[in-house]
């Protein structure tokens, strides 16, 4: 079984992604796979960084004797 790559590694090999488009030396065809493999990182990496803020929150109301109570639906 294969673990999902940290943070810190999703967004170097975006890094890498970036590097190589800013170069422009890439052929149209190899830069745009280039390009939607870096959006594919970038969502990753949002994902990660929601999940982190939403277990801060989480954690800073616990610590704080808060509850969180979902919004109402209408």
């Amino acid at each position: 079984m294969s673990e999902e790559p940290t943070f810190e590694e999703t967004l170097a090999e975006l890094e890498e992604k970036v590097d190589a488009l800013s170069r422009g030396d890439l052929p149209l065809d190899r830069a745009l796979a280039v390009f939607e493999e870096g959006l594919t990182l970038f969502r990753r990496c949002r994902a990660i960084l929601a999940d982190s803020e939403q277990r801060v929150t989480k954690l800073i109301a616990t610590a704080e004797g808060l509850s969180e109570e979902p919004f109402p639906v209408e």
